[in-house]
């Protein structure tokens, strides 16, 4: 079964939208746990807009599946990532005034830098993960860096299955093919939801883990977050 880690960022935006701690993030977090989540993500910013850095560092003592932390490697998220140890990492390029993750890393390019700062997390036993577009020479990049996975960018992927390009998944069949015979573990994530998930399951082998945040808190208003985490496995099985 491919593993659903739920991005909380959502929970911690609406908690600081009134600054105090209604929602209380780690209530929620231990609550989406207990209805059937295997792992927790969470994705702090350097303007800690959504989830604080703090936040990080009381998860650590909270979460009892699998803790993905995922960012930008400038030094403060290093420095964060080292500190809470959490189960894995998942390197993302996005800028700092970045509204949310628009493009994976072009893993040529920066090959050397990634190489350097997955050293560093590998060295903690910290699982590694590269966010990358579905393309063959990026994970083939990916695999030379020393990660242990990538996590494919979905966002086309939604977008297509929404206007009914059902090809649309082609690439990222293929991208899943690639990585898996590099050694390379797949996670996915951005705009999977209710309605698209299950194609995407059924089409990509070897499928390990979707993170999934935006939707399933959209979802959640409607029909209750426990009534989605189980709608997503059960189209995860």
């Amino acid at each position: 079964m491919t593993k659903l880690s739920v991005n909380v960022n959502k929970i911690a935006t609406l908690r600081n939208s009134r600054g105090g701690n209604v929602p209380n993030l780690l209530n929620v977090v231990a609550d989406i746990e207990d209805f059937g989540a295997q792992g927790i993500t969470i994705h702090p910013r350097p303007d800690e807009r959504h989830i604080k850095y703090d936040d990080a560092r009381k998860l650590r003592n909270i979460v009892t599946t699998e803790l993905n932390i995922e960012g930008n490697p400038i030094e403060k998220f290093i420095d964060l990532v080292l500190e809470v140890q959490p189960a894995q990492v998942t390197l993302v390029p996005d800028a700092v005034d970045a509204i949310t993750s628009n493009a994976g890393w072009d893993t040529i390019k920066h090959k050397d830098f990634l190489k350097d700062v997955i050293g560093i997390f590998k060295e903690k036993n910290i699982r590694t993960s590269i966010f990358v577009d579905p393309e063959i020479s990026m994970v083939t990049g990916a695999a030379k860096t020393g990660a242990d996975r990538i996590e494919l960018y979905t966002e086309q992927y939604a977008r297509d299955y929404e206007a009914g390009k059902m090809n649309g998944i082609q690439p990222f069949i293929e991208a899943a093919k690639t990585a898996h015979e590099l050694g390379l573990g797949i996670n996915a994530g951005h705009d999977l939801s209710l309605n698209n998930i299950k194609y995407f399951k059924d089409n990509i082998s070897n499928l390990l883990e979707v993170s999934i945040g935006h939707a399933l808190i959209c979802e959640s208003l409607y029909l209750g977050l426990e009534n989605v985490i189980n709608m997503y496995l059960h189209r995860l099985k």
